[in-house]
């Protein structure tokens, strides 16, 4: 993750990302795996969407082999900011809400 820094100051957005585990960087995008069943997909696509949304931001979820499959892509193949950061940590509470996982 590229994030401009002055001397003496912290990478505050890669401690950020670090903190979202299960979440994998892969170019100008990050992504997630998750095991959902079929509803659970559908609601959080559907909120998801709303998160995305409010951000201006484009996330994208599919499904594959009983897995939902998130994609969090930077607009026009920019570097990570904090709102892609921001929207990754919101579809994990997102998830945790749907499935009632606890952190």
């Amino acid at each position: 993750m590229r994030v401009r820094r002055d001397k003496g100051h912290r990478d505050y957005l890669a401690d950020a990302f670090a903190l979202l585990q299960g979440w994998t960087r892969d170019g100008h995008e990050i992504r997630r795996t998750l095991p959902l069943d079929d509803s659970q997909h559908v609601a959080l696509t559907e909120s998801m969407k709303v998160a995305a949304d409010a951000l201006q931001l484009r996330a994208e979820a599919r499904r594959l082999d009983g897995h939902t499959q998130i994609r969090v892509r930077t607009p026009e193949g920019g570097n990570l900011s904090t709102n892609e950061v921001a929207l990754a940590a919101r579809i994990e509470d997102l998830y945790k809400r749907i499935t009632g996982a606890i952190a």
